[in-house]
């Protein structure tokens, strides 16, 4: 008897049905692991607006897109609507009193809970903008000032009280940890048009109340290939680890070990169809190509003054407003999917005081990536999105000097704009406090939804199969696109 060769031991399901039925395992691995745009034959990928992308299934976009990109510019510790984009005039005409037990009888309260409820009314004005009228707190400027833009949707809720879960829920859907987030699933399906560059690229900032630390599973691959997920940029310094050459070791000797690695793998790959090979041997090439695209990337000084004034920035100093340019920098060149945290807007207290510095910080870049990208005829074809993974309460929180608010899941605002959304527009409603959405109510999966439609993706049909069942971004549960925000 030969000896065992162990290698065939270790043969995966998948290898097994490569091998067999005359390969047709082979033939679904490609179109699971998908192809360029080219795979759907020229005529039909240039129709869908794919043409030149790389990666991603070879049946997508389903219908032709609205949007070739998104930039999700994320408050993370969930932004008050109450002093941003939801002016509440009867719960100011009750600050101070008691909180009715109507609205809070029997609701979920994350550290209110047992506590006297009191109604805090907002604390900075609202006034109206743009030919359109939206109303916008005084605290936010410069988003006032592309109220004609946006489209603001009042109506949000989602299902976790707090923020690990609560930020699950946003970027997977679930709140169940190791799901695939929106990024990677839209990588997965789409591809990337960038050769040198990730295809979702992620960029956190700081500053405000409690900065709180954002997991990395939050843009993680879950099930779907590992090459789908989010890498994070160094706000300062190296934009990437080890993207520099160890000191002897220049760029040609560094390929040949490349090479050397990357054929060891695709003989192992032969045996074993892995699509972690796979990643393994794509990822080697990739950061060989980012050698060369990262430092240009990075480098600010080909930004005219005008272009850095209006960010508020002077190169890439690790500020919201220099990772909101570097978002637009990315998009230019191909990059699919672009997530800015800012890290700072769970305000329980000191509501004022951290609300002025967030904004301050927030507020300018958010609206001059807007406006950079409709001067540059981009904001056709990127959709941003602008908010957090809850809102806050109503109700008065007594931490610190001044009050602040609550974590509140019920009803909460957020905006979009470019990629298709109608700007000048204000969807959805809370009640008369803030407290419950009760017109056109929002969930996170209808802003997945809403989302994968702009890109040209049926949510029903964007399904990969994992544990026996055909998991989709959007769920078991409805999920609706927003038809009424569309452009």
């Amino acid at each position: 008897m030969p000896p065992i060769d162990r290698s065939r031991l270790r043969t995966t399901r998948r290898s097994f049905l490569g091998r067999t039925s005359m390969g047709l395992g082979s033939i679904a691995l490609s179109s699971l692991l998908g192809g360029p745009a080219r795979a759907l034959g020229p005529d039909r990928a240039r129709a869908l607006g794919g043409a030149d992308r790389l990666g991603g299934l070879s049946q997508f976009p389903h219908f032709v897109p609205k949007a070739k990109r998104v930039i999700f510019l994320y408050m993370s510790g969930g932004p008050s609507h109450l002093e941003t984009f939801d002016p509440k005039p009867e719960l100011a005409r009750l600050d101070g009193e008691p909180m009715p037990p109507s609205f809070t009888e029997g609701q979920p309260i994350a550290q209110l809970q047992g506590q006297e409820l009191r109604c805090l009314g907002p604390r900075f004005g609202f006034n109206r903008h743009g030919e359109s009228g939206q109303e916008i707190a005084d605290c936010l400027p410069n988003i006032a000032g592309i109220a004609d833009d946006i489209c603001i949707i009042r109506s949000m809720h989602t299902d976790q009280i707090n923020h690990d879960p609560a930020h699950t829920v946003m970027n997977t859907g679930t709140s169940i940890s190791g799901r695939p987030s929106m990024g990677s699933w839209v990588t997965y399906g789409l591809g990337s048009e960038a050769d040198d560059l990730p295809g979702f690229v992620v960029l956190t900032s700081e500053g405000g109340r409690n900065p709180q630390p954002i997991a990395s599973r939050q843009w993680g691959s879950g099930f779907l290939p590992g090459k789908t997920q989010g890498v994070l940029f160094n706000s300062v310094g190296d934009p990437v680890h080890y993207i520099e050459n160890p000191p002897g070791v220049d760029r040609a000797g560094q390929l040949r070990v490349i090479d050397a690695v990357n054929e060891l793998n695709a003989l192992a790959n032969d045996r074993l169809a892995d699509p972690e090979l796979e990643t393994r041997i794509a990822q080697y090439e990739l950061a060989s190509r980012m050698q060369l695209s990262v430092p240009e990337l990075t480098d600010f000084s080909d930004e005219p003054e005008d272009v850095l004034r209006l960010y508020g920035t002077a190169g890439a100093d690790g500020s919201f407003a220099a990772n909101c340019l570097m978002a637009r920098r990315l998009a230019e060149r191909g990059v699919r999917f672009i997530q800015l945290y800012h890290r700072g807007w769970d305000h329980h207290g000191d509501l004022v005081p951290y609300m002025d510095t967030c904004c301050k910080l927030c507020d300018g870049p958010s609206a001059a990536l807007v406006l950079d990208l409709k001067r540059r005829g981009m904001l056709d074809d990127t959709l941003v999105l602008w908010g957090g993974e809850f809102g806050r309460t109503p109700m008065f929180q007594g931490k610190g000097a001044q009050p602040g608010r609550d974590h509140h899941i019920k009803g909460f605002s957020m905006w979009l704009a470019g990629g298709g959304i109608r700007g000048g527009t204000t969807y959805g409603a809370t009640d008369e406090l803030g407290y419950h959405a009760v017109e056109d109510r929002t969930h996170v999966r209808d802003l997945h939804a809403t989302m994968l439609h702009q890109l040209g993706i049926d949510h029903d049909r964007f399904t990969h199969p994992f544990q026996g069942l055909d998991m989709k971004l959007t769920g078991v549960e409805d999920a609706r696109v927003l038809t009424d925000i569309l452009a």
